[in-house]
C-alpha cells in the first residue's frame, strides 16, 4: 500500500510522506532541508564568537556543539552546530532560511578582512537512525562517540552523535563535505520525514520563516542540548539570554505533544488553554498511524491544562516525554515573559 502524501509543517519540500510509526530502528535519510557553510579566514573564531551562543574555544576536534545566533533582543534567528575543520568552522543552515541568515551574518563579517562564509557546493548532511550505519562509516571508532556532540573526522566529512529520541533510539549525523560516495546502502534509505519525526522525538527544535526571531534560545531548550554557553563573553543578544538564565526568568519552554489529526499544524499556530493563548507550535509532522507529533513553546504554568491548537477545537494535546530534563519548569515563577 502506498503511504499517504502529507505536507510536513515547516518543511522545504512540497511533497513528503508521513513518518513511520514507530520510527525505523535503522536506516538513513538525506537531509535536503539543511546545507553546509564553511567559515574560513583569519577572523573565523572572533567573528563567530561575537555572533553565536557557543564558546569557540570549546569547538574542537572531537567535539562539535550546537549554537544559536540571535538578534540584539535575544531572539534566535539561526539554530546550528559548529564543527572544527582545521582552522575553519563548518556549520549547518536551514535551506529555506540560509539566504537571509547569511545576508544577516555578512553584515558583521565585513568587519573581518579576509574571512568568508560560503556554502559548500558539494556538501550534504545525512541523518542516521540507529547504530548500524554509523558503524559502517566509522568502524570501531564509533565507540568513541559517547555523548551528543562528540564527533569524528572521517575521510570525506564528519560523523557526529546527536541526541537520541525519548524512546531511546540512537541517532547520528554524517556531514559530507565533498562529492564522494558515502557507501550507505540505498536499500536502507528512509524519508526526510522520518528524520524530522526523530528530531521532534529528540526534542530538537528547528526554526522556520514563521518562527525565526520569535523565541529566546532557552525557550527552545537550546541550553539543554548544549547550544548555549552562559560563561562566554559578549555576543549579539547575550545580555537578554544571560539575564533570563541567571535571574531565573524563563517562564516558557519547549514541550513535545501528540495530536489526533492527519494534518500537522503550521509553525506559529497558537496553543490555547480555553480561549487563552499560552504558546505556539514550533514544528510538527504527520505519522502513518493517523496522528501527528509536534514541538511547541508553552507557558510552564499552563502546560498541564487541557490544551488545543487554534483551529483544531476539541482535539486535545497529549504531552509526550523528552530525552532530557528541563529543570526550569519546576522553579518557574507564575508570571508572564
Amino acid at each position: 500500500m502506498t503511504d499517504p502524501v502529507t505536507p510536513v509543517s515547516g518543511a522545504t519540500s512540497s511533497v513528503l510522506t508521513t513518518a513511520a510509526a514507530p520510527l525505523p530502528e535503522a536506516g538513513w535519510s538525506k537531509l535536503s532541508n539543511r546545507m553546509l557553510v564553511r567559515v574560513s579566514g583569519p577572523g573565523t573564531d572572533k567573528f563567530l564568537q561575537g555572533q553565536f551562543s557557543q564558546h569557540l574555544d570549546e569547538v574542537v576536534a572531537g567535539y562539535s556543539p550546537r549554537a544559536a545566533a540571535a538578534t540584539p533582543k535575544g531572539r534566535a534567528y539561526c539554530l546550528t552546530r559548529l564543527v572544527r575543520d582545521g582552522a575553519d568552522i563548518v556549520m549547518d543552515l536551514d535551506t529555506a532560511l540560509a539566504e537571509s541568515t547569511l545576508a544577516h551574518l555578512r553584515k558583521y563579517l565585513m568587519l573581518f578582512r579576509g574571512t568568508s562564509a560560503d556554502l559548500i557546493a558539494d556538501g550534504c548532511i545525512f541523518g542516521l537512525l540507529g547504530d548500524s550505519d554509523a558503524q559502517k562509516l566509522a568502524g570501531e571508532a564509533v565507540s568513541d562517540l559517547k555523548r551528543p556532540g562528540d564527533s569524528l573526522a572521517l575521510d570525506h566529512g564528519f560523523l557526529i552523535r546527536v541526541e537520541p529520541t525519548a524512546e531511546g533510539l540512537p541517532r547520528f549525523e554524517f556531514w559530507q563535505t565533498d562529492d564522494s560516495t558515502t557507501g550507505l546502502d540505498t536499500r536502507d534509505e528512509r524519508s526526510l520525514t522520518d528524520w524530522q519525526a526523530s528530531e521532534i522525538a529528540a526534542g530538537i527544535a528547528a526554526l522556520t520563516e514563521q518562527t525565526k526571531e520569535a523565541f529566546v534560545p532557552q525557550m527552545l531548550n537550546w541550553q539543554h542540548v548544549g547550544g548555549v554557553h552562559f560563561k562566554k563573553g559578549c555576543y549579539t543578544g547575550q545580555e537578554i539570554i544571560a539575564r533570563m538564565h541567571f535571574l531565573g526568568q524563563l517562564k516558557k519552554s519547549l514541550y513535545r505533544f501528540r495530536l489526533e489529526t492527519t494534518v500537522p499544524p503550521e509553525p506559529g499556530k497558537s496553543i490555547l488553554a480555553g480561549e487563552r493563548s499560552v504558546g505556539s507550535v514550533v514544528n510538527s509532522v504527520a505519522l502513518q498511524n493517523g496522528t501527528c507529533e509536534l514541538l511547541a513553546v508553552v507557558r510552564h504554568d499552563a502546560a498541564d491544562d487541557e490544551l488545543t491548537v487554534d483551529g483544531l477545537d476539541g482535539r486535545m494535546l497529549v504531552q509526550l516525554p523528552l530525552p532530557y530534563a528541563v529543570p526550569e519548569r519546576e522553579k518557574s515563577p507564575q508570571t508572564d515573559t
